[in-house]
Order: structure tokens, then sequence, then C-alpha cells
């Protein structure tokens, strides 16, 4: 008994920078879910994904040119939502067309800085991969800052992002203005995975926030609860990961990324289960 208390809670009790880690993956898994459940309705895992990659551009140019990483993810952030915008405004080509174009050319600008400098050699791992075990309280800090900023949002704008899920005609009948709030939500994920990419990572941000809330769309029907579901996983998902990259020797990121996947599809193994159950009892 002893020997399995030291194994779940020891790392967290003896290692400051297990602490740290813990608590900036807990603020990173509360800040996905709330705004992963909107991507989740509303079905914007593709800009999300663009989001979560065009920033590498932006982040490989601050070690370049020796400004702030977090400042670059946001231009790149910023060239994606404007670069989308202007060429759905300005052409005949759907939305889903300029996300797809701005997505390939951001990345492959990215690529492109990264191998034509050395500069970048040892940071394209925390880049890409985060550095969990090495966030320090000036980035927990910024999560903090970042999660009460979005929380504020989402509470004052919580009915027209809620029609917005299921009805956006339906929110302009209603008076509201959906264009308004639809570009104000995708600030609120592009917030999120400039932000979040410190500690999981350009690369892995995605899958913080697809996993969880897709998990808690599975389990509950109003959008509250879902987020409340979301943290829940997230959070159980950062405490497990940091735990097997601890005592595996795995990268922490990925590890937590591994087993957000993994419990949605736990959640979605458990639903089908019941499901069937109550289709059998039924025909019964």
């Amino acid at each position: 008994m002893i020997a399995l208390a030291d194994t779940l809670f020891g790392p967290f009790l003896d290692n400051a920078f297990m602490q740290r880690a813990l608590l900036a993956g807990v603020l990173v898994a509360v800040l996905c879910a709330v705004v992963g459940t909107y991507v989740v309705l509303r079905g914007l895992a593709f800009i999300g994904d663009a989001l979560a990659h065009g920033v590498l551009p932006g982040v490989a140019g601050a070690v370049i040119f020796g400004f702030s990483t977090l400042l670059g993810a946001a231009i790149g952030a910023g060239v994606m939502i404007g670069g989308v915008s202007l060429v759905t405004k300005r052409s005949k080509l759907s939305s889903d067309t300029a996300i797809g174009l701005l997505f390939v050319g951001l990345l492959a600008a990215g690529v492109v800085m990264v191998s034509s400098t050395d500069r970048l050699t040892g940071d394209i791992d925390a880049i890409l991969f985060g550095e969990f075990l090495g966030v320090d309280s000036a980035d927990i800090r910024v999560l903090a800052v970042a999660l009460a900023l979005v929380g504020v949002i989402v509470v004052w704008c919580y009915r027209p992002f809620a029609v917005m899920c299921f009805d956006t005609d339906l929110a302009r009948a209603m008076g509201y203005r959906a264009e308004v709030h639809h570009r104000l939500m995708l600030v609120l994920v592009a917030a999120t995975i400039v932000v979040s990419f410190q500690s999981v990572g350009s690369l892995l941000v995605f899958g913080m926030l697809l996993g969880p809330a897709g998990a808690g769309a599975l389990i509950a029907r109003r959008i509250g609860v879902m987020m409340l579901w979301a943290a829940f996983i997230g959070s159980l998902s950062v405490y497990v990961g940091l735990l097997i990259s601890y005592h595996w020797d795995w990268a922490a990121g990925a590890s937590v990324v591994v087993v957000a996947s993994s419990l949605f599809f736990v959640v979605l193994l458990v639903v089908e289960i019941r499901r069937s159950l109550s289709s059998r009892s039924v025909m019964a």
C-alpha cells in the first residue's frame, strides 16, 4: 500500500518541477475544456488544427530573431485567422479551402525556417512537443490570466455561443451578431492554442482541445456539464500522463495527449456498451 501511494503521489510530493507541471497542465486542461467544447460542438476542428500548426512559423521566427515565442505564436495565429478572412472575402473560395491553403502554406513556411538555420537545433523539440517539465512560474501566470479572460468572455457570451452551436441562422434571428461572435470564438481558440503550446507543443495542443471535449460531449447533453466533464478528463489525463512520463521516461506532453486520446475511446466504448444494453432491454 505504501509503495502504491509512493508511486502515485511521490513524484509530485518530492519534485517541485512536477508540481509546476501538474498545475500548468490542469490550467491547460480546463482552458482546453472550455474552448474545446465549442470546437467540438461547432465543428471547428479543421480551423483548430490549422491554428495549432500555423503557429509554427511564428514561433520559429521568434527563436531566430530573439523575441518572445508567445508573441511569435500569437503572430502566427493572427496571420492564419486574418488570411482565412481575407481569402474568403476576396474570392469565391470556401472557408475550408482557404483554411487548407493557409494550413499547408504556414506549415511549409515553418519547416523551411527550421531547416534553414542552426539556431533551432535545440529548440525544435520544445516547439513541436512542448516543455511540460520545464514550465516556470511565469508560464503558470500566463495560463491563469488566459483562463480568467476566456472564462469571462465565455460567461458574457454564453447565450449566443450556445445558440450558434446548433443554428447560426437562429442566432441571427434572435438579434445576435453571428459573424462577430464567430470571429470572437476563433480568437478564443487561437488564444488557447498560443498559451498552451508552451506546455504540450504546437503539434499536440490540438489533442488536448479535442480529446477531453469530445469525451464530454459523449457523456453530457448540456454545454456547461460537457465542459465540466472535459475539464475532469483533461486534468486526469495530465496527472496520469505525467506519472507515466516520470516512471517510464516518456515525453511528458506526448504522454498526456496519448492518455487524453485513450480516455476518449474508453468513454466511447462505455457509451456504446450502455447503448447496446439499453436497446436489448427495450427489445426484451
